[in-house]
């Protein structure tokens, strides 16, 4: 009888879903859980069933743009994949934006709304990132306090009718580069009392959102980041066609491919200054805050479905003998995976509390100027996290895990792009070294370590609290006694440090929580793991330590 290879299958991802299950059960008050638990049952239903099905048909489909119609008008017309309209549909009724802002559950909120996004994310073929940019938008909008653009915007933003709900681009990567903004050659002028834009966007993601937040400088505004201002507008005007906005081209890109990115421009479109007419950077920081904790959820989101695959997968493929679950060297790979899962995970989600309240007014001492550090050490450490894991589930699976037709190689390339958008590893290590250049986010950090080294009442996580310590006064020093260019030289390997630190300082808690209250003990094998790998700043290349200032 002739061999076939059995393919991975999932199931419902919230049932399913050990980890997931576990934090909730140590964060949320019991009628929270009660309560928001159908919601995410039903998303873990449509993740590990409808959706996913879908993703898997829809494959080969790529968003399509049709520059004219047949009688050579222009209309720059982009038609979604089938799997994007659905996913359009479930973001609205699950108000998978809107639950963070209808706050039924205060600062609890944005826990819901993140849970339900993790769920959502991996089978959604990266939909959420126009609900990212319309979550960052609804904030910055909100923030400013504008008054006209916030009845105008937020109510489409936060809807739950899907046809109603708007998404929001976010527009900043022009043809001189991403990061270094202050290059950004958009003008904005002032014609017959309306502003309108002029130049190119580059690189803009959800090219059929109905609104955008952008940067342009005003026509005689100064040099710099300083000149540029924030801008509001729409994209469509009342008969549906583009206003002053020309698509030159759709991205092919590696990875991210259901997602239509655009290059495009901007000739005399009306815009709209969000908040005065300069420090536009600034401006957007609130969008942009959000928009990488979206990322770091979308790490672990594609990790957990990466290790879900490898985990199935495991159970059905038989090799010299024995299912590779069985394999003492395979489990040792599923076991490593899965502790940068977790660790990344209790990061991210770490990220999302310290959001949650100071959003309501419920941040502590210190806690907003630390979530100013964690917001970039949690994008860029879980992204990177989120490659490595990735690539060792196509490892995985052998050549099945290198064919396309199996929909493995996507979990790849799309995991690629998460160290890129929002703040490549260098732009968010320069970020966090600015932060702790202020002196409070490290003292902050600190109290924060040693407030969870002190839950740890095992003697495994007694020693994982030590090295913990250790390694965060290791990275203290460095702070304290390098500067100059040999400091910035040290920024990445100090982020990656603090990421991975406070990593297994938040399971190291979870872990004692899970043995005394579950009498689990998978938390405290994936934080041993996580202790045990070398730190960057102190095993890395030492040369680069002794630059001069």
């Amino acid at each position: 009888m002739p061999f076939f290879q059995a393919p991975p299958t999932l199931g419902n991802q919230y049932t399913d879903d050990r980890l997931l299950q576990s934090y909730l059960r140590r964060v949320l008050p019991e009628e929270v859980r009660r309560d928001i638990e159908p919601q995410l049952v039903r998303m873990g239903e449509l993740a590990g069933g409808e959706l996913y099905e879908m993703q898997l048909a829809d494959r080969l489909n790529e968003p399509r743009l049709t520059p004219y119609d047949p009688w050579g008008r222009r209309i720059d017309r982009i038609e979604l994949t089938p799997l994007w309209r659905r996913a359009a549909v479930i973001a609205a009724e699950e108000g998978l934006v809107a639950t963070a802002y209808e706050q039924a559950h205060g600062a609890l909120s944005r826990i819901h709304q993140f849970a339900l996004c993790y769920l959502f994310d991996p089978s959604s073929d990266v939909y959420t990132c126009p609900l990212a940019m319309t979550d960052g938008a609804a904030r910055t909008l909100l923030t400013h306090g504008n008054r006209a653009l916030i009845e105008r915007a937020v109510p489409r933003l936060l809807s739950r009718d899907p046809r109603r709900m708007w998404t929001s681009g976010q527009w900043m990567t022009e043809r001189t580069g991403g990061s270094d903004v202050g290059r950004s050659e958009t003008v904005a002028r002032l014609v017959d009392g309306q502003w309108r834009l002029y130049g190119t966007k580059w690189f803009t993601s959800a090219a059929t959102s109905e609104m955008a937040l952008t940067l342009a400088r005003p026509e005689g505004a100064a040099e710099g980041s300083r000149g540029l201002a924030l801008f509001y507008l729409e994209t469509f005007d009342e008969h549906g066609q583009r206003c002053g906005i020309r698509i030159n081209r759709l991205k092919d890109k590696l990875g991210t491919r259901k997602l239509p990115t655009a290059e495009l421009e901007l000739d005399g479109a009306v815009a709209v200054p969000v908040a005065g007419l300069d420090h536009g950077v600034r401006a957007i920081a609130p969008m942009l805050n959000i928009t990488r904790i979206w990322n770091a959820i979308g790490a672990i989101g594609g990790m957990r479905r990466a290790l879900a695959l490898a985990q199935d997968y495991a159970q059905r493929r038989v090799a010299f003998g024995a299912p590779l679950a069985e394999q003492p060297l395979h489990q040792e790979t599923l076991a490593e995976m899965a502790a940068d899962l977790e660790g990344a995970f209790h990061l991210a989600f770490f990220a999302v509390e310290l959001l949650g309240r100071a959003e309501t007014g419920m941040a502590g001492g210190g806690e907003a100027e630390l979530l100013r550090l964690v917001t970039p050490l949690s994008k860029l450490t879980t992204a990177r996290q989120a490659v490595v894991v990735a690539s060792e589930a196509l490892e995985c699976f052998g050549g099945a895990g290198y064919v396309e037709d199996t929909g493995l190689p996507r979990l790849l390339r799309d995991a690629q792009v998460l160290p890129i958008w929002e703040g490549t590893t260098n732009v968010l290590a320069l970020d966090a070294l600015r932060v702790l250049g202020r002196g409070e986010a490290l003292r902050a950090l600190r109290a924060e370590v040693e407030r969870l080294c002190a839950a740890a009442q095992e003697p495994p996580l007694v020693g994982v609290a030590q090295g913990v310590l250790a390694g965060l006064g290791a990275c203290e020093r460095f702070v304290a006694t390098t500067s100059g260019r040999a400091l910035e030289a040290g920024a990445r390997r100090l982020a990656l440090s603090l990421g991975l630190l406070l990593e297994q300082a938040l399971l190291l808690r979870h872990a004692q929580w899970s043995l005394s209250a579950e009498q689990d003990d998978q938390p405290l094998a994936a934080v041993l793991r996580l202790a045990a790998r070398p730190l960057p700043l102190l095993h890395g290349p030492r040369e680069w330590m002794r630059q001069k200032g």
